[in-house]
């Protein structure tokens, strides 16, 4: 059984879609903020493996076609920011002082953890592209000399992360602008993130969608800067 698992291309693909197909359910069924269907799918996933004794490489072969799909997927997000195009011409400064602020928040909270930890620099610069997309964060940690299975480890936590108490810290600080919350949870959580902001809002999701490639761009920016301070 599992030599003929391992042995399908398609193995990993079909085994992806049908874990997060389940983890959709279980969102629908419980609506708790925790129980996101990625997460869901990951636990499930890991599970199997483990339990079947399956190599990762014999699920990536497979699971690796779906990531052909994440740039298009990324770029559809520009849709509902052009929907909402004209509150972007209303509040430029506001969006992007926003958006400026919450790139530097991240590298900064990562340089000073960086410290307390006691990280070395390949594992310091693995770790400053966790708040952008998975797209650009590749990108950056390998051309900047980090570990790229661990930076998107990284992008993944902090988006699930994000997901999960976003509407939870807008309750506790009490924020109500859907500009600001969008904002916020796009430069803090990329494109996981944003899939919440939308549930949230048109408005919300737009702005998310916006932070999402804006945060990129400063963080590509900022990674060249920060990197020399450890």
């Amino acid at each position: 059984m599992k030599e003929i698992l391992t042995q399908s291309v398609f193995f990993g693909v079909v085994l992806t879609l049908i874990c997060y197909w389940i983890g959709v359910w279980v969102k629908r069924k419980t609506k708790l903020a925790i129980a996101t269907p990625l997460l869901v799918a990951v636990i499930i996933i890991v599970s199997i493996l483990l339990l079947l004794d399956i190599d990762y490489e014999a699920y990536s072969n497979g699971a690796k076609y779906i990531s052909f799909f994440l740039t298009p997927a990324t770029v559809s997000l520009a849709i509902p920011l052009y929907r909402q195009l004209e509150l972007l011409k209303r509040h430029p400064k506001a969006i992007f002082g926003g958006i400026g602020a919450g790139v530097l928040t991240a590298m900064v909270s990562i340089w000073l953890m960086s410290l307390a930890f006691g990280l070395s620099h390949e594992q310091y610069i693995t770790l400053l592209p966790k708040s952008i997309t998975t797209a650009i964060g590749m990108g950056v940690s390998e051309k900047m000399g980090g570990i790229v299975t661990i930076t998107v480890v990284a992008i993944s936590v902090t988006g699930i992360f994000g997901n999960i108490i976003a509407e939870a810290i807008c309750r506790i600080f009490k924020i109500t602008e859907p500009i600001a919350k969008g904002l916020a949870i796009g430069t803090a959580s990329h494109a996981l993130g944003t899939t919440k902001a939308m549930e949230m809002g048109e408005i919300e999701g737009a702005m998310s969608s916006l932070s999402i490639v804006v945060a990129g761009i400063m963080t590509v920016l900022s990674v060249s800067v920060f990197a020399n301070f450890l």
